[in-house]
């Protein structure tokens, strides 16, 4: 379903992404319980926040406090959406996901089927002082192994200052306007305005190499305005 840096927990803030430090452990967390949950849609929102591992397979990345969906306790973080309204959205990207469940009618009831992660490490203990796991951090040592979704991972130097910050307010953005997390897609928008003089070369490099997200164009203009904040120094 997805993978975590250093941690065998369902923790969101160390979900494996494009890029990881040599000396970072893997922990793969598969699929386990099945269950279904309906749910009446009386607000416009539900709060929930979609990632996914790269290939499909959506799961909840956060579940917003208050929210409808965190009123319902059987939905958790961390579980995979296999099907909504008996449409199977297992092998579906997560913005796809996103969208289907924005467009789900106010004051409609929807059934989503669910697959929670493996609860295989819950025995474990915790380390003795006589060794620790290191903390998952992207900028550890000079050189990082990023990888993509498309070819083959590759040994490269850390992104800069800027550019992680860039990273982590493209990933924001992407929350905002389409309800996912995805930290490759966002390395990978910086990465292509990088080089880019004005917001029209930038939104033509995002429609070759990543048109099929139709992202509006508020958004290219903010990530674009983002990236140019990160190379000025203006992003805390």
């Amino acid at each position: 379903m997805f993978c975590t840096l250093n941690t065998h927990k369902v923790d969101m803030d160390k979900l494996l992404g494009a890029q990881i430090g040599l000396e970072d452990f893997i922990f793969a967390h598969v699929k386990g319980q099945r269950k279904e949950v309906e749910v009446l849609k009386n607000e416009n929102v539900l709060g929930l926040t979609i990632t996914d591992n790269g290939t499909g397979c959506a799961f909840i990345k956060r579940i917003k406090e208050g929210s409808l969906m965190d009123q319902i306790k059987t939905v958790c973080v961390g579980d995979h959406i296999e099907s909504i309204n008996g449409i199977n959205v297992s092998d579906c990207r997560h913005y796809k996901v996103a969208k289907m469940l924005k467009d789900l009618e106010k004051g409609q009831i929807f059934k989503l089927e669910l697959i929670e992660p493996m609860k295989a490490f819950e025995m474990l203990e915790p380390r003795s002082q006589g060794g620790s796991l290191p903390e998952a951090k992207i900028s550890r040592g000079r050189e990082t192994l990023r990888l993509r979704t498309k070819g083959p991972a590759t040994v490269e130097e850390m992104p800069s200052e800027a550019e992680e910050k860039a990273i982590k307010k493209v990933d924001e953005l992407l929350e905002t306007y389409m309800g996912i997390r995805d930290i490759e897609l966002a390395a990978t928008m910086v990465e292509a305005g990088k080089d880019k003089k004005n917001p029209d070369e930038f939104a033509m490099a995002l429609d070759e190499s990543l048109g099929d997200f139709a992202f509006p164009d508020e958004f290219v203009f903010d990530v674009w305005g983002a990236i140019g904040d990160a190379k000025q120094g203006r992003l805390e």
